[in-house]
């Protein structure tokens, strides 16, 4: 999804090795589905972003590769774009497919294609619904690559995954993938705490921790908790936490070139805006265009 994916948990330890579907009940679905909002609940600066870095390219065709509920999908067929949304939880799917019925009048979301589907396996689950498609653009936002907890410590999984996102762009066509400003994190054991891709309404307490095996950042936590609303909106607490790889920034910059078999021209931006003008951005995100 284009938005941090969620691990619901009652425990305040790190989780274990092997957790492979961190939705299975669903419950956090809805929970992280009404802590974000709608598509219209995305900061202006986000739309803006996104949208005009694909129309400037002349983009057509997007394939959002960690769609979730589909708040961000929804948002680029707003827009205009013909969108292509893949996840692997069908329970965050399950969300997506039923604003796609609600909305099945409109001939924008009547051709609006959701599907499961693996990074891993990213082409070949592409072929088995669209035989042959190539994309203007492949978007992975709101933190989502950084869900793949790597067991191999080359890192082998993650960097197989982003070339299979470069297999299945057109020439010239854009990645645009992002990742948490995992720096800071390690650095100073918080969070920066403004939120750059939605405007949410419930005040959230996040806690941070970090794993540290042999010296090396192996996994940060973060916990988040959302109290009762006075409306009655939140009926009770909800407690869920977001488990990621932490990726630096140079690392990560590193893995995109060789992913791209350091052909593609690779741009970097720190909340929206050009990396020099924020010096504690929450996110990075990086725009590659293959050649």
């Amino acid at each position: 999804m284009a938005s941090d994916k969620v691990f619901h948990s009652r425990s305040q330890g790190i989780p274990s090795e092997g957790v492979k579907d961190q939705y299975a009940d669903g419950k956090a679905a809805r929970i992280w589905k009404k802590y974000i909002g709608d598509s219209n609940k995305r900061t202006q600066n986000y739309r803006t972003f996104l949208s005009g870095i694909l129309k400037k390219h002349g983009c057509v065709k997007v394939l959002d590769v960690a769609c979730g509920t589909g708040i961000d999908s929804m948002m680029l067929v707003d827009e205009g774009f013909e969108v292509v949304s893949v996840d692997a939880s069908d329970k965050m799917l399950k969300h997506a497919l039923k604003a796609r019925w609600e909305k099945r009048r409109d001939r924008k979301y009547d051709e609006w294609i959701i599907e499961e589907a693996s990074w891993e396996t990213l082409p070949q689950d592409i072929e088995s619904f669209l035989p042959g498609a190539k994309f203007d653009a492949l978007i992975c936002l709101g933190n989502s690559f950084a869900h793949l907890l790597d067991e191999y410590d080359d890192q082998r999984t993650q960097k197989m995954c982003l070339e299979n996102f470069a297999k299945v762009l057109k020439p010239g066509g854009l990645l645009i993938i992002d990742h948490r400003n995992y720096d800071a994190m390690i650095d100073k054991g918080s969070t920066p705490g403004h939120s750059i891709y939605y405007n949410s309404s419930y005040p959230v307490d996040i806690k941070t921790s970090v794993l540290v095996v042999r010296g090396k950042p192996e996994l940060v936590a973060l916990d988040y908790c959302i109290c009762p609303t006075e409306d009655g909106d939140i009926a009770e607490k909800s407690e869920f936490r977001l488990c990621y790889y932490p990726h630096k920034l140079d690392k990560f910059t590193e893995m995109l070139d060789d992913a791209f078999s350091n052909k593609a021209q690779h741009s970097i931006y720190a909340d929206f805006k050009p990396l020099n003008q924020v010096p504690e951005p929450a996110y990075y995100i990086h725009v590659m265009q293959k050649e």
